[in-house]
């Protein structure tokens, strides 16, 4: 073998036995170009024992991380006393008050969130289509307003729903909606906040987005949304709260979407089928 034809190989000496002076060294191709599986240094018989050891060592500590808290494999992770339970976020609020489907709610609480539950449920009775008849109009006053004050509120909101305002809106003088129109008047709480309360008043800010306007091809008052606050002051009458004043501010108001603005039969499709909710929290 020329000097030449030595590169590429490894000098296998050091590992195995040495060569005896005046021998020839033998250099071997790593891995063996003839099939053969390269050549290893040979290891320790002690050093292969610590391996086994440490190997056996590993699994005897996973078997028994494993089985840590009882060996029945029946017992769940949610049933295991020493273990935490995890659960997806819960909804603040105790139990919503059970009301009859078409019906104001009332009877909530004597507390803070039965004061919140109240201004955000009547902040959607009162700022509705069920306001726009006037008969219809006071019977809602009268539910939800303390009677000290429900002949006051009778009047201002009276005010509110002129003949001069329903014309505006596109509505027929008695307050009828026009043939092929659909009426959309929807208040949309988005949160609560107490701004102070007592034994007997409580004073609420109502977040809302309001849906208004005529859905149909040939309205002039197309459905826009709004956001505004409505504030109430309440008073408890030792069973309810009950409304003594309210009045509305402008926003806040988010940043409009990018979504696509929807036609008009699909807006008053949506409104006929898709029912209001109530807000007891």
């Amino acid at each position: 073998m020329s000097p030449g034809d030595e590169q590429g190989y490894r000098d296998y000496q050091g590992y195995g036995d040495h060569p005896e002076p005046g021998q020839t060294r033998t250099r071997l191709p790593d891995p063996d170009p003839y099939g053969g599986a390269p050549r290893r240094p040979q290891r320790s018989s002690s050093r292969s024992l610590i391996t086994v050891v440490g190997v056996v060592v590993l699994l005897i500590a996973a078997i028994a991380f494993a089985n840590r808290g009882g060996g029945d494999e029946s017992t769940t992770a949610s049933t295991k006393p020493d273990q935490p339970k995890t659960a997806a976020t819960a909804p603040t609020g105790t139990k919503p008050l059970t009301t009859n489907p078409g019906t104001i709610p009332s009877g909530f609480p004597h507390t803070t969130q039965g004061a919140q539950s109240a201004a955000a449920n009547y902040a959607v009775t009162l700022w509705s289509d069920g306001m726009i008849d006037t008969a219809n109009r006071h019977s809602i006053i009268e539910a939800v307003a303390d009677p000290s004050v429900v002949n006051r509120l009778k009047s201002a909101f009276d005010a509110n729903y002129s003949a001069a305002f329903l014309k505006n809106v596109g509505l027929n003088p008695d307050g009828s909606v026009p043939r092929g129109m659909t009426l959309v008047d929807r208040t949309l709480p988005a949160g609560t906040k107490t701004t102070s309360y007592g034994a007997d008043t409580a004073t609420v800010d109502v977040w809302c987005n309001t849906l208004f306007g005529l859905a149909g091809e040939s309205s002039n008052n197309p459905v826009t949304s709004g956001w505004s606050t409505v504030t109430f002051k309440l008073k408890w009458n030792g069973r309810d709260w009950k409304v003594l004043e309210t009045s509305q501010r402008t926003g806040p108001t988010p940043i409009t979407g990018d979504n696509p603005v929807s036609g008009a039969d699909e807006i008053g499709k949506a409104v006929k089928e898709f029912g209001g909710f109530t807000y007891a929290r």
